[in-house]
């Protein structure tokens, strides 16, 4: 079995949004990422009854691909996942936006 490359991870924050009657994670805006790559990760976090709709996470994702198809974001099941509040979303991707000149 080969080694996870932890160093292909960064944190990045999803949210939860409704496509087609389906809860799927998204990447939030003002990130390195378009906002309509889709995030493949546990079902547990598309579970409404558990995390409202809308729900923001900080997680560790990788860009990848199956065989040479679309491109998406990769969350390992076994990383931890942080709900976060709005205030703490803004802050985090504060830290990315870029200043323009």
């Amino acid at each position: 079995m080969m080694a996870r490359d932890i160093y292909a991870y960064r944190q990045l924050v999803v949210e939860s949004v409704e496509e087609g009657g389906r809860v799927v994670m998204r990447p939030a805006s003002g990130q390195a990422y378009a906002t309509d790559l889709n995030v493949h990760c546990s079902r547990h976090l598309s579970d409404t009854s558990v995390y409202p709709l809308g729900t923001v996470f900080l997680v560790n994702a990788k860009l990848t691909d199956r065989l040479g198809g679309d491109q998406y974001l990769y969350v390992w099941h076994g990383d931890e996942i942080k709900v976060l509040s709005d205030s703490e979303a803004e802050v985090f991707l504060g830290a990315y936006r870029r200043v323009r000149l």
